[in-house]
């Protein structure tokens, strides 16, 4: 498997100075500018570590996880990976913004406690004001001696500058990524480029990652030669073995088509978990929690039925968070195979015969794509 190199990937032989290269020394693995999104209490321990020994960069989320709930889910990946006690564990841990409003107010705050874990990097998101929170990261590394790097996620360019003095990536969500975001972002082709024209690359500015609606390697090849540094992968990987969905949820995956998902927060009213900033929603898999609301039935007889059909397994009214490309994807694969045994070409063709995976896929359809571009300036 031919790596790709890009500025999240990139390696020098002197010290790092750069997000980029600290980023590839404390992942040391990095093969492809791919990283996992914490999703929530669907991104697993199993699919973060898979991603990483795969050769991309893992992620958890923290969601309403407890410390205790987190330690444990860090210990997870490190033991699956085989990383020392003591270093640090190549994965994000991502954070929602309004959560951390509470939690850290607590006498058992997470972040500390997570940064005591060790994972590499901490991942903000969905808040009103993330920037005490990333002054928590800051001063627990200039305690502790350690670089944590820090993704903030944003759907408008005001967003991409407000934090990039401050942080290590800025991670640029389009209007087509599933579960939560900016309820007024552009598409991804049209918001990467302005924040890229408002930020450039230099010495001092963070690395920008793209993440929505994401699922082929074409796109990645794409955005790639746009100016991104790296992708950030979510619904490609609900179609996986180590995904947290359930059977039902992935049989309604399977069956989406690119009109099949919504942005509301109707999803969010009936399984009670209101409390997202202003100007910001989901998207989800359509289903007739929409039809309900769209009837104009009360809030409390939408609880109700949502509830009922709860408690009858039933499938036609399950929260199902996903982004628009889960209509470009129809079966469930494995996330990864060790990037250690992608130079054994035996290896590859017995593995080929029977199995695929999704890291691998999308990899090789952006190096096939990649290759082909110069073939247009002939």
């Amino acid at each position: 498997m031919i790596p790709i190199t890009t500025s999240l990937t990139q390696k020098l032989g002197e010290p790092p100075r750069r997000a980029e290269e600290r980023l590839f020394d404390v992942q040391s693995g990095l093969k492809t500018p791919i990283v996992s999104a914490p999703m929530g209490s669907i991104a697993t321990p199993a699919m973060a570590a898979a991603v990483t020994a795969g050769g991309g960069f893992g992620c958890i989320g923290a969601a309403f996880d407890s410390t205790a709930d987190l330690k444990t889910k860090i210990h997870k990946v490190r033991d699956s990976l085989d990383v020392l006690p003591g270093e640090p564990v190549p994965l994000a841990v991502g954070f929602i913004g309004w959560i951390l409003d509470t939690t850290e107010k607590t006498e058992n705050p997470r972040i500390p406690a997570t940064l005591d874990e060790r994972p590499s990097a901490i991942w903000l998101a969905f808040g009103t004001d993330l920037t005490p929170h990333i002054a928590a990261v800051r001063a627990h590394d200039k305690k502790s001696g350690r670089m944590t790097l820090i993704f903030v996620q944003v759907g408008t360019v005001a967003d991409a500058l407000r934090y990039a003095p401050l942080v290590d990536c800025i991670v640029v969500q389009g209007t087509e990524a599933g579960g939560h975001g900016s309820s007024i972002a552009p598409p991804l082709f049209s918001l990467l480029q302005a924040v890229l024209r408002a930020i450039p690359p230099s010495a001092t500015s963070p690395i920008v990652l793209a993440a929505g609606g994401i699922s082929t390697g074409a796109q990645i090849a794409a955005l790639l030669t746009m100016g991104a540094a790296g992708v950030v992968v979510g619904t490609r990987f609900l179609f996986t073995v180590e995904a947290a969905y359930p059977q039902d949820k992935k049989d309604a995956l399977i069956k989406a088509d690119l009109n099949a998902t919504v942005r509301t927060l109707v999803y969010d009213e009936v399984n009670r978990t209101m409390g997202w900033p202003p100007l910001h929603d989901g998207r989800a898999i359509r289903n007739r929690v929409m039809d309900d609301f769209e009837e104009g039935l009360s809030l409390d007889e939408r609880l109700r039925r949502f509830d009922e059909s709860k408690e009858k397994g039933e499938d036609d009214r399950l929260v199902i968070w996903a982004g628009v490309g889960a209509g470009l994807t129809n079966e469930i694969m494995p996330v990864a195979v060790s990037a250690s045994v992608w130079p054994s070409i035996l290896f590859l063709c017995a593995y080929d015969a029977v199995h695929q995976d999704v890291l691998r896929e999308l990899h090789e359809e952006a190096v096939e794509k990649l290759s082909g571009v110069a073939l247009l300036l002939n």
